[in-house]
């Protein structure tokens, strides 16, 4: 395991390895964060939201970096192209928010992103992200500041290692590592190999993340690789509980016992339920029908998963939502 140490943030370089819910744009709100807390998430990321949207005081924008007390360590994640604009809509989030660490993104690989000169695309324009990471760190000194990045824009064009390292100097003080390019997107397996070179190039924590999706595999990573800190994505879409899983496994005490039908449809009506309690004054209503893409990863594994995303299609109130529980568990057979 790395030695590295960051004085500011408690929680990395202590010996213990502690795991992160990685920030994605959709799905990390303050409802499914709240889940993942509950089942073991450590430390938690806001989804992105773009510098300038905070500037104009969007409510949206600034409903999607909200969080609770109950879920620090908190981190809020910016991205942007722009240093003052960056570093202005840095400010304004420490001071309103008081986080427990600003996150700048340099690793979004979506093209919406990408065409504005953003996320992984600054890997291709170092100069830029590197004014960006001096003007956002002079604007919040009393704040610790950390990035998430890609390994480079392609194959041919691996960057991490010398970024991460220039990162350093400039006052970073943890770096988030998706083993992939943003060629790559989601495709292909995350290479660790890589994300161990940018462990060797710097001494601030390096937190690795990829294809985390069980405890074994996650124990591996650590200890071929040296990261001080695991970050699980997608993974935990599907199953909130792989952080009980993993914590387990690098512990070194016996590994949870699988997720039952009752789990996940209980962990399925908690996030809709605190999904709507958190949109109702907003929305304006009750019908649930707008989050079902929300809820549908945690049907994996279900009995008759197809015929119950259907039905998820068609429910529009939370006590439909609970009938289609009642009969997905009435069918399924003991064990």
């Amino acid at each position: 395991m790395s030695p590295a140490v960051a004085p500011r943030l408690p929680w990395l370089g202590r010996g213990r390895v502690p795991l992160y819910l990685a920030p994605m744009a959709r799905h990390t709100d303050v409802a499914f964060r709240s889940v993942c807390k509950s089942h073991g998430a450590e430390v938690m990321v806001t989804e992105f939201v773009q510098s300038e949207a905070l500037l104009r005081d969007r409510a949206k924008s600034w409903e999607m970096v909200d969080f609770t007390e109950a879920q620090r360590p908190m981190g809020v994640q910016i991205f942007g192209a722009t240093p003052s604009s960056m570093a202005t809509a840095a400010r304004m989030v420490c001071e309103r928010l008081r986080p427990d660490f600003l996150d700048l993104n340099f690793g979004c690989p979506a093209h919406k992103v990408i065409e504005q000169n953003a996320g992984s695309g600054l890997l291709r324009c170092t100069p830029l992200l590197y004014e960006i990471v001096r003007a956002v760190r002079e604007a919040i000194p009393e704040t610790p500041l950390t990035a998430k990045m890609r390994l480079g824009w392609d194959v041919d064009s691996i960057v991490a290692p010398e970024v991460a390292a220039r990162l350093e100097a400039l006052g970073v003080e943890a770096i988030a590592v998706h083993g992939r390019t943003r060629e790559q997107g989601y495709s292909g397996s995350a290479d660790w190999d890589r994300i161990a070179e940018v462990v060797r190039a710097v001494r601030i924590p390096v937190i690795g993340n990829g294809d985390l999706r069980d405890g074994p595999t996650a124990v591996r990573r650590v200890r071929e690789s040296g990261v001080s800190a695991l970050m699980v994505g997608r993974a935990a879409l599907a199953s909130p509980w792989i952080f009980r899983e993993i914590r387990a496994a690098l512990d070194g005490d016996p590994a949870p016992a699988p997720a039952t039908p009752e789990l996940r449809w209980r962990t399925l009506l908690d996030l809709a339920e605190q999904t709507l309690a958190r949109a109702d004054a907003r929305l304006g209503g009750r019908d649930i029908r707008w989050m079902s893409a929300k809820l549908q990863p945690l049907t994996q594994g279900l009995p008759h998963c197809r015929r119950i995303r259907d039905g998820l299609q068609r429910c529009r109130t939370l006590e439909d939502l609970r009938e289609l529980a009642r009969a997905s568990l009435a069918e399924t057979p003991a064990i």
